[in-house]
């Protein structure tokens, strides 16, 4: 993998935090495409069984500017992070996904739009494909049941006759555009935060473990009258899925798990009781259709290996 570096004589004043699980060698890559940018890169590893750590400190041995924290158990996703910004000492921190990797012209320009923006909390870049498409995540809208009711359902199907009625909130399948864009929500797996800004707000929400925290930091953020904006000048290749292959079911759980607080936390106070109990039924079904899926591939491969 060939990854550009930043060629700037000065790191920028970022801190960056990356929240390790079994990343593999991908969290080298990571790490590489960062140090070169940033003042300093802390990995948060949560209990992780695999060769990344091992492998990181043998090739960052003598960096300076990485440091390793070591968690006794997987605290989860928003746990780390606390952690991570709890010891980061500059003025912005960047959340990196461990199978994310930096170009060497994308940070530096997400620091030229949070510095030349003041009202913005947090912004984010471009989600990319290996092959330069664009990922879901990268610029969102907020997930209402309203939405996700229109999003099940397929009612998203007359948005061009009714667009603030039956609104699409998977914004990446729209045309990209050409400069910056305010949108409701961006990706945990990329995110440059004002120090300041998570001054005001607060910590990530250690109530969630996996899924759905990005969302919920992103409400508090507006709610708190910060902007969050969205470069698509600034593309970061993401592998998505690389830490959590091994276990769908465990991070199925969470993941639905997490929808059910977020949906609680923020909407139960403005929409009916029969609305809210729709969307926990609807949030389950998933789940079990979910589960249904893995377990029937798990089935499938391992009779494929009995025949063998």
């Amino acid at each position: 993998m060939v990854v550009e570096v930043n060629t700037r004589p000065d790191p920028l004043p970022v801190s960056v935090v990356i929240v390790n699980y079994n990343a593999g060698q991908i969290l080298a890559e990571c790490i590489q495409s960062a140090l070169p940018q940033a003042i300093e890169v802390l990995v948060v590893d949560n209990a992780s069984s695999d060769f990344s750590l091992d492998l990181c400190t043998q090739r960052f041995r003598e960096e300076p500017k990485l440091r390793i924290i070591r968690n006794a158990a997987n605290l989860g996703f928003a746990a780390a992070c606390n952690i991570g910004a709890a010891q980061a000492t500059a003025p912005y921190l960047l959340f990196l996904n461990p199978d994310c990797v930096l170009r060497g012209d994308s940070l530096p320009r997400l620091v030229q739009v949070l510095e030349t923006n003041p009202s913005a909390g947090m912004i984010g870049g471009l989600l990319i494909n290996q092959d330069g498409t664009e990922q879901a995540g990268g610029r969102r809208a907020i997930p209402t049941p309203w939405r996700s009711f229109v999003r099940a359902f397929g009612l998203y199907r007359f948005e061009r006759y009714w667009p603030r009625l039956f609104f699409d909130f998977h914004l990446h399948k729209q045309v990209l555009p050409g400069d910056l864009l305010e949108v409701e929500a961006i990706s945990g797996a990329l995110m440059l935060v004002r120090q300041k800004a998570i001054e005001d707000v607060g910590p990530w929400d250690e109530g969630y473990f996996l899924h759905c925290e990005d969302l919920d930091w992103c409400m508090r953020f507006r709610k708190k009258g910060w902007k969050i904006l969205f470069v698509p000048d600034a593309p970061v290749v993401h592998y998505k899925g690389t830490c959590s292959r091994s276990r769908p079911i465990f991070v199925e759980w969470h993941k639905h798990k997490g929808m059910m607080r977020f949906y609680r936390k923020f909407f139960r106070h403005e929409y009916p009781g029969v609305v809210m109990w729709l969307v926990a039924m609807g949030i389950w079904l998933r789940f079990g259709a979910m589960t249904a899926i893995y377990s029937a591939r798990r089935a499938g491969r391992l009779l494929g290996l009995g025949r063998e």
